[in-house]
């Protein structure tokens, strides 16, 4: 039987597809935007035929309806990321939180830690050989769709073909669902002057020849719309988003100086809009890897002149950061922002440099304002970037340097670049923490 009587053998509805989960079943979502919608809505669709089924993932743009708690009993949620849709069910106690560095999740799932009955993921449609991509998400994906004993896969002609370790032979699949929607696509931040000014300096950070780490949102974006004036620009990154696409076309990026896969913008997943999603399709320069690979700390370590990006939500005295929870409230997951930290730490030319940026404010709801930099981080609050791990401190009002300095440094210079309605207060707290004057 050739590639094409397989595929036409195993094509099925939506319906028909999900009858393949069981009770008690482990489902796991491809990560982002490779989730494949259509699989799910017809999953939750069907929940009355279903008993205590496990769903896993990462970050969603889904809807998360199998979080509610109307679906108790049929679903759980037991996710390694929180996202928008589905961190009201780990706060109400009906969801569960598994905390997981990136880079570790594929190897979760080859040793059983993770066990996966079903994958459901979006793939292009296949080719002229019987190869579909996963096209926006190779990271932990590609390993569940070799673990997983059933492969569901929506395919859809909008999915970009990604070079790299992202082809699956029809023959791996076991059912199709042939559909064709656009992807989903971030909305483009606006970039105020706050940004702006946290754009510039850590733009000030970053050598000729340096490779970047960025995620994505207003100050990712500012940081590379201040980088027009640098040179030879590389890119290894769990992900991307459209500002390294302008990049790229000015001639600043062109990973010509990296000192591994040089030539080539490494990530392990896309998310961004379609400028980003017909970029990446069919294009040599571009190449996705799975995360164990481009989230390793050890093979970061390798890469030239590192620098990476990341953004976080409190930062206390002793240079704690916290990026993932709002006291008790899981709000995210570390994702990659450690992985690459330590990476950038253990760069071999010892030029590595690991940046966290951040407004020095933020503002809540009844438009009071609250200082990021704190003598005490939340109550309940997870620690992301350790004390020894943090390097350098960004707000708009300057850069904090963390490595080799003493608590009181540390505390004096992060107050330097706190909002100036809070450093009197900070100041009286570092006096009655350290005993010692500001």
């Amino acid at each position: 039987m050739n590639w094409k009587e397989i595929y036409e053998s195993r094509k099925c509805t939506a319906d028909e597809a999900v009858q393949r989960i069981k009770n008690g079943d482990r489902v796991v979502f491809a990560h982002c935007v490779a989730e494949p919608t259509i699989l799910v809505d017809a999953m939750v669709a069907n929940a009355e035929n279903y008993e205590d089924v496990t769903i896993s993932h990462m970050v969603t743009l889904g809807k998360g309806q199998y979080t509610k708690p109307e679906y108790k009993g049929h679903f759980k949620f037991e996710g390694w990321f929180s996202s928008a849709s589905t961190r009201g069910s780990i706060a109400e106690g009906h969801g569960q939180f598994v905390p997981v560095y990136f880079h570790e999740v594929p190897n979760y799932i080859r040793k059983g830690i993770f066990p996966i009955d079903v994958v459901m993921v979006a793939v292009s449609a296949p080719d002229r050989n019987g190869f579909c991509s996963v096209g926006v998400s190779c990271d932990y994906t590609m390993q569940a769709i070799k673990s997983a004993k059933i492969v569901l896969a929506e395919v859809n002609d909008q999915v970009p073909v990604v070079y790299g370790e992202t082809f699956v032979h029809i023959s791996e699949i076991d059912a199709f669902v042939e559909t064709s929607h656009p992807l989903p696509e971030m909305v483009l931040p606006n970039i105020c002057d706050v940004e702006t000014k946290i754009g510039k300096y850590c733009a000030s950070l970053i050598e000729d020849g340096s490779t970047l780490q960025l995620g994505i949102g207003a100050i990712p974006d500012a940081v590379l719309s201040q980088l027009k004036d640098k040179k030879h620009l590389g890119i290894h990154s769990e992900m991307i988003s459209d500002g390294v696409v302008d990049l790229y076309e000015a001639g600043v990026i062109d990973c010509s100086q990296k000192s591994i896969d040089k030539g080539k913008m490494i990530v392990t997943f896309l998310m961004g809009t379609k400028k980003l999603y017909d970029f990446a399709a069919n294009n040599p320069m571009l190449e996705m890897r799975p995360v164990d690979y481009v989230n390793s700390p050890v093979v970061v370590s390798q890469c030239s002149k590192m620098v990476c990006i990341n953004a976080c939500l409190q930062v206390d005295f002793m240079g704690q950061v916290v990026s993932d929870s709002i006291g008790t409230k899981q709000f995210s997951g570390v994702g990659g922002q450690v992985d690459f930290v330590r990476g950038a730490a253990m760069s071999l030319d010892g030029k590595g440099k690991a940046i966290i940026a951040m407004p020095s404010i933020v503002k809540k709801k009844d438009g009071t304002m609250i200082s990021k930099i704190v003598p005490f981080i939340d109550h309940g609050a997870a620690v992301t970037t350790n004390r020894h791990d943090v390097d350098y401190i960004v707000t708009e009002y300057g850069i904090a340097e963390m490595k080799g300095r003493s608590l009181q440094d540390r505390a004096r210079a992060l107050i330097n670049i706190a909002h100036p309605e809070f450093r009197d207060e900070l100041k009286e707290e570092f006096e009655k923490r350290f005993n010692a004057q500001f």
